[in-house]
């Protein structure tokens, strides 16, 4: 269970989805995915390359290559 204080620090309430990981030292990492979190992980990812854009191009480079 987690404690209160700490589940109203960081947005956890009943349903709210967790991730779950395990640090080098062998610890285990809970992480609350709440709003908030999807909303960092968003904007560190809004700078990066268009994946979908460079997967499209090449595919299609793909085809046409095969035709």
């Amino acid at each position: 269970m987690v404690p209160a204080d700490i589940r109203r620090k960081h947005g956890i309430t009943t349903g709210t989805r967790a991730e779950f990981s395990e640090d080098h030292l062998g610890r285990i990492i809970l992480v609350p995915v709440t709003e908030d979190y999807i909303d960092r992980i968003s904007g560190c990812l809004s700078d990066g390359p268009d994946l979908l854009a460079s997967w499209l191009k090449e595919h299609r480079a793909e085809g046409e290559r095969e035709w």
